[in-house]
């Protein structure tokens, strides 16, 4: 079994839903000659995730970003508000969808559908370049 692994650092966004799947790509051409086997991706945050949804209609993005808001901004209850009124919702956002995911290589490409898209969602106003473990299991 062959092992690779780079962490790449993403660009700072701004709060919401971007798709990164290019980047992801970019990082897999740094790999030696894995044609098939496992890509595993893990973001170092807790104010932050990945999944992985609709690629082609950017509505999708600002509806997830929206329905995600309503779920888990500005509650009366929170505690952790030491970094800010967006701290405890982005924690809850990451949680709620992950921080790591597992998609096929085939033929040294990911294997996605045709309207799937890797997202990171940025739940924070200012959360900075985001770093993410890429790894390549053969």
């Amino acid at each position: 079994m062959a092992i690779e692994q780079h962490t790449i650092t993403l660009s700072p966004k701004q709060r919401g839903f971007h798709l990164i799947t290019h980047e992801i790509e970019q990082a897999l051409d740094s790999f030696s000659a894995i044609e098939n086997g496992m890509l595993h991706l893990f973001i170092k945050h807790t104010s932050a995730s990945l999944s992985i949804n609709e690629n082609a209609d950017p509505t999708v993005r600002e509806d997830m970003e929206n329905f995600f808001n309503d779920v888990a901004d500005a509650k009366p209850y929170y505690l952790h508000t030491y970094e800010g009124a967006d701290d405890m919702p982005a924690h809850i956002k990451a949680s709620l969808l992950g921080n790591a995911l597992t998609i096929p290589v085939t033929d040294g490409k990911m294997n996605l559908g045709t309207w799937q898209g890797i997202y990171l969602g940025e739940h924070r106003e200012y959360g900075g370049g985001r770093k993410i473990v890429v790894t390549l299991y053969s």
